[in-house]
């Protein structure tokens, strides 16, 4: 079955308002409606689009899951008898100018209900689900690394609720954890949400993240980069890596440890971790200083 824009339906945008789908809705009812098409077929479908776009917009819980889960997702979770339930489109018929809630409620005509049956053939019925929460963690690069338990404080279907959650190596931005069943209680009698935990990493001053990869840079003075020198490069799990720094390494080179990146969440395989040279100039030198680098000059370097 093709998928239902319930706001183009009624020519609206997803930003209406509650007194824009009424307004709407009026205006193509008084359009469409059986009383003023006399056995237009395909007048009649059209009501009962406009009717089914109605019955779901108007209502703030069935309009909150259909923009959550889009046409398709609302439908796997609604059946018709869910979307026309509570709802007495004879009262609202009524509101606008016309007899009943039928087709032809002033008097003949072929009649129609908009009661627990659907407007265009049934669907199967199914349970209807809680919506999803989302929780968003932040985690240090540090517990990126290693893993952690992390305690959430967080409001579960009205009240404050706290729970420990094993956070896996490897969770980094953007990454989520679904706890099935623990987001809000379906309005339905269905089967809760789940919540998702989806990790942000915060922001680190010596290191930062690019895919699994680690970066960093440390500073190297000129001679250490003319003659070249092993140095200690620490990471955020508290380990000190050695690297060799060849003589003639220029200003900007990134050298690579490898495989002492990030985790991946799934398999495990390490990334790698970058390190940055940057070479210091001093802005002022000694008079000794000086006199070594003119002669340093007159050898030609």
């Amino acid at each position: 079955m093709p998928e239902l824009d319930y706001y183009q339906i009624l020519g609206l945008n997803k930003s209406a308002s509650d007194s824009e789908i009424k307004k709407a809705y009026r205006k193509l009812a008084m359009k469409y409606h059986p009383d003023h098409t006399k056995g237009d077929k395909a007048a009649e479908e059209k009501f009962k689009k406009i009717s089914e776009a109605y019955a779901v917009l108007s209502d703030k819980e069935k309009r909150k899951q259909y923009d959550t889960f889009g046409s398709e997702g609302f439908h796997q979770r609604f059946s018709q008898e869910d979307i026309f339930r509570g709802f007495d489109f004879g009262d609202i018929l009524r509101e606008f100018g016309f007899g009943s809630g039928t087709f032809g409620g002033r008097g003949g005509g072929s009649r129609f209900s908009f009661g627990s049956g659907s407007p265009f053939g049934s669907r199967p019925r199914q349970q209807v689900k809680g919506s999803d929460l989302v929780y968003e963690l932040p985690i240090t690069i540090s517990e990126v690394i290693t893993g952690t338990d992390k305690t959430l404080n967080f409001d579960h279907n009205g009240h404050a609720e706290a729970m420990t959650v094993k956070i896996p190596n490897g969770m980094v931005t953007g990454k989520k954890l679904r706890l099935a069943g623990k987001g809000e209680a379906s309005p339905y009698g269905g089967a809760p949400g789940d919540l998702f935990i989806k990790a942000r990493v915060i922001d680190d001053p010596v290191f930062s993240i690019e895919d699994n990869n680690l970066i960093t840079t440390r500073r190297l003075k000129l001679t250490e980069a003319l003659l070249g020198t092993t140095i200690s490069v620490p990471t955020p799990d508290n380990r000190e890596l050695s690297l060799k720094i060849p003589a003639g390494t220029k200003h900007g080179t990134k050298m690579r440890l490898t495989g002492n990146g990030i985790p991946d969440m799934k398999t495990g395989k390490k990334g790698d971790f970058y390190v940055r040279i940057h070479i210091d100039i001093p802005k002022k030198l000694s008079r000794e200083q000086k006199k070594l680098i003119k002669q340093l000059a007159e050898e030609g370097l």
